[in-house]
Order: structure tokens, then C-alpha cells, then sequence
């Protein structure tokens, strides 16, 4: 059996179900896994666990049915957690020390689409440069007969996640804040929603019931029109804040108390604050793309701020190597040392109550001083034909500037003068440069700034 290569992506597997992905090819993905897995442990299919998780999508119980017959037919015993969202299952596979896990989500995308988050042991993510291009192999290369023998368990693991993720704050800190949450029908209702409930805020829910119809918007919070109802139900309530989370919930965004989107990079800096409080000194990670606020605060602080590459499969394994607490992207993945250094959505929700309440500041005014200092342009895609050469090109015209810029090249091309820079970075599936840049003088000069970079990359 062919299956489409475009479907593994740089970190996940995904693509359009009964066109792209379906059962049979769930059942393989199963079967190659199995055998990718015992090749990094050294150990055979039959003495690995596996964790099993799956969404809230309408086809999620066939495909997790048909991913867990693939493993089983290898001879795996799996560990089959039922409807969770992602994080769940990262944090079952590090509890029990489990040899890897497999998550049925098509995380943010639309209805139509289904697919695999993949982990080994340590909830470490595989990626399409380790492990998720190994399984393509493996499927291409004929998988042969299954030796089978493989067994499986039932278990509920919501109230010992809900009771790890509680560990993060002093619950008795927590003021009767006014919340609205807006769950995209996706999985933060039943992760979430019980642990907020029990804070004693003043919760005000929206699309908190798992539907994989997605009746209401779909759920990315990352496309504004995704965010456009609570950042109106905020004004509209009066609330403290909104707190908005993607389709599988292992992410989540903030809007401010006057309605604003909080961008990640601000964001980063937040919880860094508030787990810099916590362990003095520590290390945290971020990545290339994001504003300078998260190194400024993280030095004043006294901790180490670390830049790295964008994915988690780079952040959580680097985590592990600084021993970094907590990383950062600007997409709103936020990654926990106390987590097995795997991201959440539950975590950042939990630690931004706590943040606000010990403060008694409001978010505006928390991430207001950012917006005095840091202009920022958020990640700007444009459609280019050879993003080597035109990255080169970039990197020829600032680094023999005067004064030349400081060039990095840990993730495509970072370019650094003392009061603006920005990152320019291929995409790892299309066509296509992104952009984000920063000035520190003014809007104005960010946006001037801005213009020049793109009509180097756009230039014909």
C-alpha cells in the first residue's frame, strides 16, 4: 500500500482524512512506529509501552482503534488513555516512563484533517529530521507480515494529570478573577475546565464542549478572526482576562483586559517572571523569532536566556541539555522542565492566575511596559522561489553593513544591529520565507525597518 509522503510534516503526521489518511494507513503508521521505537530503545517491539491518546475529531475513535491495532500487531503493549488532550498524553508517557506515545489530533487545522503527534521515551518529540521520516521509510520499504502478541489497558488518567498540573501554583494565592475561556470545542473544556472551576474564579466558558464539527470557529487562535468573539466577550463582560486554546489544547493565548491579543514573545516573558520568582537563576529557553523583552527581563531577573531553534522536538531536547525550567515560542507552545519539559496549555493558564493575583496589576499594564519599549512586527510569510539565495543575499547585504550586523545562523538567518533586528527562516513544508523583525526605537522605525527586509525578499 502507497502512502503519501506529503503527509509526514516536519512535526507531526497529518492530512486530509479519506483523501490523504485514513484506517488502513492509521494501521501502518501503528506498525512503523512499533518498529521505530525499537530501534531507538535497542529493545524489540514486544517489550515496548506505549501511550495512546485522542481528540475530540469525528474520526479520531476509528483512526486511534486502527493506530493501536498497528501497534499491537508488532507487539506492543499500549497504554490507551482514551479522549485526552496532548499534553495528557505527554505526561502519561513521562509518568510512566513509557517507551514513547502516540497522539490522534490534527491539532489547530480544520475539520477535515486527522493525523499523529509521536513521542519516544520522555515525551521527547519525534520530528521529520528524527523519526517521522523513518516511519515513511519503513511503510515504503513493505512492512511484511506482523508477528503480533501485542496487549493493551484502559486507564483515566484526568484527576492524577489535573493533580501534577496543580503542582506549578499555591492554589490559595488565586483571587476571584473574572475569566472568560474560550475552549474552540476542542479538548480544554474536560482538561481544563474542572481545575479552573476549582480556583474559585469566576469562570465564564464559551465552546467548552468537545465537538470535532467545530460549529463555532475553528480552533486556532492564531488566525484573528478565530479570536475575534472573546476578545469581544472581554470588553463586553468586563473581565480580568480571556485565555483561548487550540484544538487539542496544548497551547493556549491570552487577550488582555482590554481586549488585546497578547503576542507570545510577551507572553514568554510573563511566565518567565513568574518561574524566575520560583527558581532563581534558572535557565530559560526562547526562540529566534521572538522579541528581546524575553532576554531583557530574564537578565534583570538574574536567570540565562537561551536562544533556540523553533519545534518542540529542539526545545524539549535541548531543555533537557541546559537544564533549562521553561522555553518559549511566539506560536504560544510553552514547554515545562517539571513536565517532562513538554508543553501545555494548562500549565501557562495556571501560572497567569497566579501571576496576576500576586501582583495585582492587570495583564494590560503587565505587558503595556513591553509595548513601550519592543515594536515588533509578528512573522510575516512571503512566497519565494529560492529562499537559500535569497537568504544569502540578506545575510551579504547587513553582515557588510556599517557597523555590520551580528549574524547567527541557529535558525536560517538571524541579523542583529544594537537597536533593531530580525529573523528570516525558510519554511520547513512551503515555498516560503518568514519574516519577524524588531525595533527598539519606535513603531515607526520598525515598520520602515520592516519594509526594507521585505522588498529584499520580495524583490523579482
Amino acid at each position: 500500500m502507497s502512502v503519501p509522503a506529503e503527509i509526514f510534516k516536519a512535526y507531526d503526521i497529518r492530512g486530509l482524512y479519506g483523501e490523504q489518511i485514513d484506517g488502513d494507513t492509521a494501521e501502518l503508521i501503528g506498525r512503523a512506529f512499533a518498529r521505530v521505537l525499537s530501534g531507538l530503545s535497542g529493545r524489540k517491539s514486544s517489550d515496548l509501552g506505549v501511550g495512546l491518546g485522542r481528540d475530540m475529531r469525528l474520526q479520531a475513535p476509528e483512526m486511534a482503534e486502527r493506530y493501536k491495532a498497528g501497534l499491537m500487531s508488532e507487539g506492543v503493549h499500549v497504554v490507551d488513555a482514551g479522549m485526552v488532550g496532548t499534553e495528557m498524553l505527554y505526561w502519561l508517557v513521562g509518568s510512566r516512563e513509557l517507551d514513547g506515545g502516540l497522539m490522534c489530533t490534527a491539532s489547530h487545522n480544520p475539520k477535515a484533517y486527522t493525523g499523529a503527534k509521536l513521542v519516544k521515551k520522555g515525551a521527547i518529540a519525534l520530528s521529520g529530521d528524527a523519526g517521522i521520516q523513518d516511519i515513511r521509510r519503513e511503510i515504503e520499504a513493505g512492512m511484511g507480515k506482523a508477528p503480533g502478541g501485542g496487549t493493551s489497558e484502559t486507564i483515566q488518567i484526568f484527576n492524577p494529570f489535573r493533580a501534577a498540573a496543580m503542582k506549578f501554583i499555591d492554589p490559595a494565592k488565586i483571587k476571584p478573577l473574572k475569566v472568560v475561556a474560550d475552549g474552540g470545542n476542542g479538548m480544554a473544556g474536560p482538561m481544563v475546565g474542572p481545575l479552573l472551576e476549582h480556583l474559585g474564579i469566576e469562570l465564564v466558558p464559551a465552546y467548552w464542549t468537545p465537538d470535532g464539527n467545530f460549529p463555532d470557529h475553528e480552533p486556532n487562535p492564531l488566525l484573528p478572526e478565530n479570536r475575534e468573539f472573546i476578545m469581544g466577550e472581554v470588553v463586553a463582560q468586563e473581565a480580568d482576562l480571556g485565555i483561548a486554546w487550540d484544538g487539542d489544547a496544548d497551547r493556549c493565548f491570552f487577550i488582555d483586559d482590554t481586549g488585546a491579543f497578547v503576542d507570545g514573545d510577551f507572553l514568554t516573558a510573563l511566565l518567565a517572571e513568574s518561574l524566575l520568582r520560583k527558581s532563581p537563576g534558572a535557565t530559560i529557553l526562547y526562540d529566534v523569532r521572538a522579541s528581546r523583552a524575553v532576554a531583557d527581563l530574564v537578565g534583570r531577573l538574574g536567570g540565562t536566556a537561551l536562544p533556540n531553534r523553533v519545534g518542540h522536538a529542539f526545545f524539549k531536547t535541548r531543555m533537557r541539555e541546559e537544564d533549562a525550567i521553561f522555553g518559549g515560542e511566539v506560536s504560544g507552545h510553552y514547554y515545562f522542565r517539571d513536565f517532562y519539559c513538554a508543553d501545555s496549555g494548562t500549565i501557562p493558564a495556571l501560572l497567569m492566575l497566579e501571576l496576576l493575583s500576586e501582583s495585582g496589576a492587570k495583564l494590560s499594564e503587565l505587558v503595556g511596559r513591553f509595548h513601550e519599549t519592543y515594536f515588533i512586527s509578528g512573522e510575516i510569510n512571503s512566497e519565494v522561489t529560492d529562499a537559500a539565495a535569497r537568504m544569502a543575499e540578506i545575510e551579504e547585504r547587513y553582515g557588510s553593513a556599517d557597523p555590520p550586523a551580528r549574524i547567527d545562523h541557529l535558525d536560517g538567518v538571524s541579523v542583529d544591529f544594537d537597536d533593531w533586528h530580525f529573523n528570516v527562516r525558510p519554511s520547513n513544508t512551503e515555498p516560503l520565507l518568514r519574516l519577524c523583525l524588531e525595533s527598539l526605537v519606535s513603531r515607526e522605525d520598525m515598520e520602515r525597518r520592516r519594509d526594507e527586509v521585505l522588498a529584499l525578499i520580495r524583490a523579482s
